[in-house]
């Protein structure tokens, strides 16, 4: 019986996916503006301080493309209701933590558990919502949360952080999960697909190792330069790893990631802008954080709020975008919101130490929102767009795992570039100028990120095909 079919409750189904997707989506930022208080609390230093986000990173971005494919073999119901509940524990045992290890640890296991989750959101909206109007609605609301999600994070956080303790940045996801999990029991149906992929052991052990190897090498970076021994190898042993994963997969029976998957143009593309978007976000989240608090002087919480006007342009334009999408396709909306995107890069550049808010930050947050609302939702659907449902496990997986490469390349690029921006001003105008070096640093990232996302406009406005995309192959299968 199809997903759509089985449940009667379509919409139902897409509530609880939303909340298992802001789940894992905020918790890459709703713990940043706790770290201060937790570090306070348990005495772990500066230095060991980026694990308790890299841990989570590292764990999600190497396991992604195996939880998709499990999903493939025991059915995605499964897989989503382990992920949600292994969430939940590990988020009750990261906030527990009394001290730096287990902390560590907990932020690991909700990498591993969200590596499981994730993909199985995707391929169930792919298989519950067959109309092509209703599917467009549907990716439309998803894309809203994949790309506010992490602004809803931080104001999340700063609120939890001064109102109640930084332990609740990790026992939020209990009053998420919780009810997800409940309602996902009652509105998903149950069973194993018809047809089981069989695992691919080769291609599994090279790209996770691979994958690992990549996303640890650009955390090496940010502490100890592109030139480090460990940065280099790291980068290097995930490049060649990757490369075998590729020639591995064109030759082995039952593929981990079919390639026929990644040939098609328009899922192509649509990966490569969930890559470059994921890498220019971040120029927004991290340093544009940054920039409030540290240099206008906000509150956790006032950071937080300054957020949510980009959510809400993006949110907005992320319905509209989704009534027009199955007539027009992806082609005209995306190229033109990176256009957006990098246009709000480039309003952040008249940034000072003593701007205003509404005259100077929120013009550039609003037509980010705008131009991420008409990225987010196409590409998420594109990437989906025409494959099969026994292959729609693996390609959710990979919609993730672009993103999440492409944030730790920007991390990694963008404070690279910040930091030598900020120590060559300093060197030319001392000591004295610090809080105009750090502006430097920011503004240098502004500019980086404008430039990314046009090279996305250009990506995708060349291989993009024209007109309606494609939906998925053959029959829904049952999950």
């Amino acid at each position: 019986m199809a997903a759509s079919q089985g449940t009667g409750h379509r919409w139902w189904v897409l509530a609880v996916l939303g909340v298992a997707q802001l789940m894992v989506v905020l918790d890459a930022t709703v713990v940043n503006i706790a770290l201060p208080r937790a570090q306070l609390a348990l005495g772990f230093s500066n230095n060991d301080r980026q694990w308790i986000v890299t841990a989570y990173a590292l764990a999600f971005g190497a396991l992604l493309l195996l939880g998709g494919r499990i999903g493939d073999m025991v059915g995605r119901k499964t897989t989503l209701l382990v992920g949600l509940g292994g969430f939940a524990v590990m988020s009750a045992i990261g906030g527990a933590a009394p001290g730096f290890g287990l902390l560590v640890v907990a932020r690991a296991g909700q990498g591993v558990f969200g590596a499981l989750l994730a993909p199985s959101l995707l391929s169930l909206l792919t298989t519950t919502f067959t109309d092509a109007t209703e599917r467009a609605r549907a990716f439309a609301i998803f894309g809203a949360i994949a790309g506010g999600g992490g602004a809803i994070g931080l104001i999340l956080g700063g609120m939890l952080t001064e109102w109640l303790s930084w332990r609740w940045c990790l026992y939020v996801n209990l009053v998420l999960a919780v009810p997800a999990l409940v309602a996902a029991v009652k509105l998903l149906p149950g069973g194993r697909p018809e047809r089981r992929a069989k695992l691919d052991l080769p291609g599994t052990v090279t790209v996770t190792v691979g994958l690992f190897s990549l996303v640890y090498g650009f955390a090496q970076a940010q502490t100890h330069g592109w030139s480090g021994a460990g940065t280099v190898s790291w980068l290097v042993a995930g490049v060649v790893l990757l490369f075998a994963f590729v020639v591995i997969e064109a030759r082995v029976g039952h593929p981990l990631l079919p390639l026929r998957i990644v040939r098609d143009r328009t899922r192509s593309a649509s990966y490569l802008s969930m890559l470059i978007t994921g890498a220019g976000l971040f120029a927004v989240f991290l340093f544009l954080t940054y920039y409030l608090q540290t240099t206008l002087g906000y509150s956790p919480i006032r950071t937080g709020l300054a957020f949510l006007p980009m959510i809400a342009s993006l949110a907005t334009t992320a319905q509209l975008v989704g009534r027009v999408l199955p007539r027009t396709g992806p082609r005209p909306i995306v190229p033109l919101g990176m256009v957006l995107a990098a246009g709000g890069m480039l309003l952040f550049l008249r940034l000072g130490l003593h701007s205003g808010y509404a005259a100077d930050v929120l013009p550039g947050l609003v037509v980010t929102g705008i131009g991420l609302g008409m990225i987010f939702a196409p590409s998420i659907q594109g990437a989906v767009s025409g494959v099969a449902p026994a292959d729609a496990g693996v390609g959710s997986a990979l919609v993730n795992t672009v993103q999440q490469i492409g944030g730790s390349i920007g991390t990694a690029v963008f404070s690279t570039l910040a930091s030598t921006a900020t120590v060559n001003y300093l060197h030319s105008h001392g000591a004295a100028a610090a809080h105009q070096a750090a502006l430097e640093g920011y503004l240098t990232v502004f500019g980086w990120a404008a430039l990314v996302f046009g090279v996305g406009a250009v990506v995708s406005v060349t291989m993009l095909r024209s007109g309606p995309m494609q939906a998925a192959d053959g029959p829904v299968l049952a999950h």
